[in-house]
């Protein structure tokens, strides 16, 4: 069982929106602070934005600080990011993933290809 599965990516034109999503099973999603980190070809892995155990805490990479919004939803185990305003330099491969500060538990999802290009 993969306890992460993202979906929802895909090409999109500049300034167009997507909506990731990272849906889990096989540990208590509700325990687990959520995160999305986009790789892009030659790049480092980077993290794009974090939501806390109770959502209440949100960080954002400085690049896409009011374009970008991360929020979970613990009922569906699911953890979304709406893109807003993409730009070509958003082109990366989005992975989502679950982490534990009490038990040092982490998991990551496959992955998902977002691509902005005209």
């Amino acid at each position: 069982q993969v306890p992460l599965v993202e979906s929802g990516g895909g090409l999109v034109q500049p300034g167009g929106s997507l909506r990731l999503s990272c849906a889990a099973s096989g540990f208590t999603f509700s325990a687990y602070i959520m995160g999305w980190y986009r790789q892009a070809p030659g790049k480092e892995r980077e993290l794009v934005a974090r939501i806390t155990k109770t959502g209440g805490i949100t960080n954002y990479a400085d690049s896409v600080k009011g374009r970008f919004t991360i929020s979970r939803d613990d009922a569906k185990n699911t953890v979304y990011l709406q893109m807003n305003s993409l730009k070509p330099e958003d082109t990366a491969v989005y992975s989502c993933k679950a982490e534990s500060r009490v038990s040092a538990r982490a998991y990551w999802g496959q992955g998902t290809q977002v691509t902005v290009s005209s």
